[in-house]
């Protein structure tokens, strides 16, 4: 038997389909600069335990996307709403890649060595993630190509819909 984790903060906010984020979710203190209107910090949290013999593993999981209220800030007097659903795609682009890491680990028969296994899962499922969100920011210029941004939205939640 084996068993592993990486939990979210306490205060973290749970992913939920019904469960939009709101301005007063944003608690970090801004930065003096404004040149950035409001930053989201959401990621996976994953805990585990294994069960196998001969060197073969299978996984009892949990995977959730959390928000972190205390990572996350705005400046009043620049956001808007767009900017809000911006922010909120990037919690669900979280969920996107919670969904694609439980789908990794519930296929996947692992060895003796499952902790560094899914260490080695877990980092790149994060690298992919930093990069998607990297492009959406790119793509959407921060929002502020608001084409672009409906584009993103509707894609996503396409993608949201599929596993729901």
């Amino acid at each position: 038997m084996s068993a592993g984790s990486l939990f979210a903060q306490e205060d973290a906010i749970l992913w939920r389909a019904e469960n939009a984020l709101q301005w007063g979710d944003f608690r970090a203190a801004p930065p003096a600069g404004k040149k950035v209107a409001a930053t989201t910090a959401s990621g996976l949290s994953y805990n585990y335990s294994g069960k196998g013999v001969g060197g073969k593993y299978k996984l009892d999981f949990q995977v959730d996307a959390f928000f972190y209220p205390d990572k996350s800030w705005y400046h009043p007097d620049l956001v808007d709403s767009v900017i809000l659903s911006h922010e909120q795609l990037h919690f669900d682009i979280s969920e996107l890649y919670a969904r694609k890491f439980r789908k990794i680990l519930s296929q996947r028969v692992f060895s003796e060595n499952v902790r560094e296994e899914v260490k080695e899962l877990f980092a790149e499922i994060n690298r992919e993630l930093s990069l998607f969100q990297d492009r959406y920011d790119l793509e959407t210029d921060f929002s502020r190509n608001r084409g672009a941004q409906l584009e993103w939205n509707a894609r996503i939640s396409r993608e949201l819909g599929k596993d729901l």
